[in-house]
């Protein structure tokens, strides 16, 4: 049996929303059956039954979602950060997918990407993996053993991409696709199967058809790539010339977000030069945007709006795009994020204010948590996602409050901060 019902002691901090954080100097997160039941200064009498972890002067805050990374780049993380897309895509992202097709070549690789994962600050993500269908059950199977909450996805390409990751066509595919969703849907409790085009310009019309259905049929999620370059932009247009904008492309074929409650999300990674026009269709269909804010500035791809895009309330959430972005850290994704909008304010729009420390936490939070439901946040009702991170090696001068040790240990992690604990919906994580 699970223990997922627990009470955990320490400096505690979540969003109350993009602007505010609420912190608690010594306070109980208490957890019942994997639900947080909200942030106490004292025990409630209806709770001292439950077992108590005392974690000192820990930080305790939300665990942290990453909605868009692919896992078969894992392996050359930090090469060809001197190229932009389209070239790096052909030098070194298709010759390493391709080498997927060979089992023990994806089974060595996806240990190491899921076992880091699991140590990394990461709670949930949103992965691709590769063309090839049992390389990615493999990748499920994997996921699965860590207890992180995933979404993973077989990738579809029919066109304009290397023989050796083109599907022969639409139809198998398709095919192929769907004897996997019918193979996955619920073989796990943790992952689950989404719907991954790779992008436009290696889908066919049929291609894109055809995922619409599927799509529709098993209420599926959906992940792909959106507006990250501009070269890649014209490309669109150039393959469909009857496209408004380039996620018009998606949206006729019915992946372009859910359009209602109810309906599965998609996630669209990037979105750095979205039009008004895709910007109000994303908002109409409560699309997700993945900004992923290291790999645009490695690929040379530019800066999103993200300012722009959270003032006009759209779904927003952090992706560290392994391998454009070059390490799996989502606290690296909340300062990037927050040092780009500062060269968006400077060199772009200096009516676009830059990022706060509370709106990127926001951001990796609860922003890119929601997706997963109600995730990111201590507020009673939320799944118990947790992180505790002992920063007592980071230098600390007195009057210092748990907002600045917060920042501190987001910024300084990677060099003496440490995470002592992980939580998934209230399971621990063995780190």
């Amino acid at each position: 049996m699970k223990n997922n019902s627990w009470i955990l002691k320490g400096n505690i901090c979540y969003s109350k929303s993009e602007k505010e954080l609420s912190v608690t100097e010594q306070g109980y997160l208490v957890c019942c059956q994997g639900i947080s039941q909200g942030v106490f200064r004292q025990i409630p009498e209806k709770f001292r039954g439950l077992p108590v972890t005392d974690y000192g002067d820990a930080l305790i805050f939300p665990g942290m979602t990453d909605l868009h990374l692919h896992a078969p780049q894992y392996s050359f993380a930090g090469l060809g950060m001197d190229l932009e897309l389209l070239d790096w895509l052909n030098t070194h992202t298709f010759p390493e997918e391709s080498r997927y097709e060979s089992m023990e070549y994806a089974r060595k690789a996806y240990k190491t990407f899921a076992e880091d994962l699991k140590r990394s600050p990461t709670t949930r993500a949103v992965i691709f993996a590769t063309v090839h269908v049992p390389a990615t059950r493999l990748l499920m199977d994997e996921m699965e053993k860590t207890c992180l909450k995933t979404c993973v996805g077989k990738v579809n390409m029919d066109q304009n991409c290397p023989d050796s990751l083109r599907e022969v066509d639409a139809k198998a595919s398709l095919l192929d696709t769907e004897r996997w969703l019918l193979d996955t849907m619920d073989a796990y409790e943790n992952v689950r199967p989404i719907l991954t085009p790779r992008f436009a310009p290696t889908c066919s019309a049929a291609l894109l058809e055809g995922l619409g259905r599927l799509g529709q049929k098993y209420n599926l999620p959906v992940q792909t790539h959106l507006s990250e370059n501009q070269s890649e932009i014209a490309w669109v247009k150039e393959l469909y010339p009857w496209s408004s904008f380039y996620g018009d492309v998606y949206d006729r074929f019915g992946l372009f977000g859910a359009g209602e409650e109810g309906r599965a999300p998609a996630v669209m990674a990037h979105c750095v030069y979205s039009a008004p026009e895709e910007v109000m269709r994303m908002k109409e269909n409560r699309v997700y945007i993945a900004h992923c804010p290291q790999s645009n500035m490695n690929l040379s791809s530019g800066i999103a709006p993200i300012r722009s895009y959270m003032e006009q309330g759209l779904f927003i959430g952090l992706g560290t795009d392994l391998a454009g972005g070059a390490n799996m850290s989502m606290f690296r994704c909340i300062t990037d994020a927050i040092a780009v909008s500062k060269l968006y304010w400077r060199l772009v729009d200096q009516g676009a204010k830059p990022l706060t420390l509370e709106e990127g936490f926001y951001l990796a939070t609860a922003g890119g948590g929601s997706f997963f439901g109600k995730v990111g946040s201590f507020e009673q009702g939320f799944e118990a996602d947790v992180l505790v991170g002992d920063d007592l090696e980071i230098p600390r001068l007195d009057g210092w409050g748990i907002r600045e040790r917060l920042a501190r240990f987001l910024y300084l992690s990677g060099e003496k901060g440490r995470l002592i604990g992980k939580y998934v919906a209230g399971v621990q994580i063995l780190l």
